[in-house]
């Protein structure tokens, strides 16, 4: 490292925590990758202007992405899938309604697609020594866009132990928090902090946090419901019309508290579909300027329109395939690791993805997760082994059992190449394909296979929680392990990438031994773009960000 350098690090390390110069250490050493320190760095609330510093120093540099050429004014036509509820902050558990609260509301910070925390509603964290308390600037200034209220540190508050409460019916925020945050151990510092008092240490709580939570956007402390009729929030856009699964018409907020980074657009205008061919059909005839995603299986034509810009964001959302480990045939873990060896992984990844996602295995601590452990062997597609499985577990002679799930983008082809493939080591798979409303609320957690979808988070921590811990609220599987639950625990408390990986590697050959899920890919997200449109930013988490989009001049 040159003297000039140097002695810019040097300075900076002065000032840095204990915990901040070892994550230097690590990346000085070779150990982490300067994408790998980035993250980290900004989970534990070290600053991007901070962190380009210190990778300058180090020799890597960092750029931020330009929005183009865009011309103020206008509005932009945009599809999107139907919301499958009351779209309330509160309830929200699905895309259809994530995306049209982060036009209106905002989040403590933002995940973006490099898995990377940007600070929004506050403008910096920091754990306390073994991250068991979690304290937060929250940013001045800020009203909410109804142009008059302003946003306090009490409504931060208030939302966080809101969300915490298990008394709320249908709090989908518990999938986060339960375990992690109970209600009212948040609090106020002073008027310009808050401090969570966690359950127990947990290293990457500003995730839960951010927009990788769907339900943490901040809302005022008297918030009781009935968001659909003010869609009140910090925003960049504000209600203008709202049809219950029609559509939605939002326009610019002329108070938005970024004034170096005010919206270009007037307004957007979204058009609800239930069916994705539908949604594609009006985006190619030209009646749509975007749609916020689309699989391969119904979009393989946008991948090569030339009036398409695709945006392509690989991400941590896959589908769980659940076996019910407490009931029926699934009880033995031979049977369950022989359906999963039936599988040709590579093969569904090219038939209903065009290579469009990453191989996975059986685990949600996926490839892309610093924290993984890539030394732990893939599973891969083994009939022999498989046929000997269920010889083993006295079913050679096969069983019937049925598979439910959702009619939604590839799911269906999936649930029939399992079928298939299940079908050559003796098991007889009916298929009960329902919509998702259905599915969800009648099926998916009593059902003795299933599959779901999972949306993206930037860490695995909500996967390794609600699917599969024994107090899981999305434990599907029923299943029921000590030794996971323990390894679970040390996992979450661990702050640094180093302790976390000496957790992960257990996890993952435990999940693999156990097999309560099947995961055989995390895909990417697909939006389409026409080409006078710039600026458009996605996530892999689904939220698609129009602050700075806007049309080409």
């Amino acid at each position: 490292m040159e003297r000039d350098a140097q002695r810019r690090l040097d300075a900076i390390r002065a000032g840095r925590s204990e915990l901040e110069n070892a994550g230097i250490d690590e990346l000085l050493a070779g150990r982490v990758s300067r994408r790998q320190f980035l993250r980290w760095g900004t989970v534990v609330g070290m600053s991007l202007p901070t962190l380009a510093i210190i990778l300058e120093a180090c020799g890597n540099t960092t750029n931020t992405p330009s929005g183009g050429n865009i011309k103020k004014g206008g509005r932009l036509n945009i599809g999107h899938q139907t919301p499958t509820g009351a779209m309330d902050p509160i309830l929200t558990n699905d895309l259809g309604r994530l995306t049209i609260l982060g036009q209106c509301g905002e989040y403590l910070s933002f995940s973006d697609k490099d898995l990377k925390l940007r600070p929004v509603l506050a403008t910096s964290w920091s754990p306390n020594a073994d991250g068991s308390v979690w304290t937060f600037k929250i940013r001045q200034g800020v009203k909410y866009n109804d142009g008059t209220t302003p946003m306090t540190v009490d409504d931060v508050v208030a939302t966080f132990n809101r969300l915490a409460d298990p008394s709320l019916k249908g709090n989908n925020a518990l999938s986060n928090f339960a375990g992690v945050l109970s209600k009212g151990n948040v609090t106020k510092v002073d008027s310009q902090t808050v401090k969570f008092q966690l359950d127990a240490p947990n290293g990457n709580f500003p995730y839960l946090v951010s927009s990788d939570n769907y339900n943490a956007i901040i809302l005022p402390a008297n918030y009781t419901g009935n968001w659909d009729q003010t869609f009140i929030g910090t925003g960049p856009f504000k209600l203008k019309k709202y049809t219950v699964n029609d559509s939605v018409s939002l326009d610019k907020n002329p108070t938005y508290w970024d004034q170096s980074n005010q919206p270009y657009l007037d307004g957007l205008d979204f058009k609800f579909y239930d069916k994705e061919p539908a949604a594609i059909l009006a985006f190619q005839a030209g009646s749509l300027d975007v749609y916020t995603q689309f699989s391969v299986s119904n979009g393989q034509g946008l991948l090569t329109d030339p009036n398409t810009t695709v945006i392509d964001i690989p991400t941590s959302a896959h589908r769980q395939i659940h076996l019910r480990t407490d009931q029926g045939p699934l009880t033995d873990k031979r049977v369950r690791q022989a359906i999963a060896l039936s599988i040709d992984r590579n093969a569904i990844i090219t038939g209903l993805w065009n290579g469009k996602a990453q191989i996975a295995n059986d685990h949600p601590i996926f490839k892309m997760y610093p924290s993984s452990d890539t030394s732990v062997a893939q599973r891969a597609q083994d009939v022999t082994k498989a046929k000997d499985l269920m010889s083993q577990a006295g079913k050679s002679a096969g069983f019937k059992v049925t598979l439910y799930t959702e009619q939604v983008q590839e799911i269906p082809a999936l649930a029939q190449l399992l079928q298939a493939a299940a079908k050559a080591i003796g098991v007889d798979i009916t298929l009960n394909i329902t919509d998702s409303g259905t599915y969800y609320d009648k099926y998916w957690l009593d059902s003795p296979l299933g599959i779901t979808d999972y949306g993206h988070r930037g860490v695995p921590n909500t996967f390794l929680q609600a699917p599969l811990l024994s107090t899981g609220t999305w434990n599907a599987a029923h299943f029921s392990n000590p030794t996971y639950d323990g390894l679970f625990k040390d996992y979450v408390k661990a702050i640094d990438l180093s302790a976390q990986k000496a957790v992960t590697g257990k996890i993952e050959q435990l999940l693999l031994d156990e097999t309560p899920l099947i995961i055989p890919y995390n895909y990417d997200f697909l939006t389409a773009v026409k080409k006078k449109v710039a600026g458009v930013e996605t996530t892999g988490m689904g939220h698609v960000n129009f602050r700075l989009a806007g049309i080409t001049s």
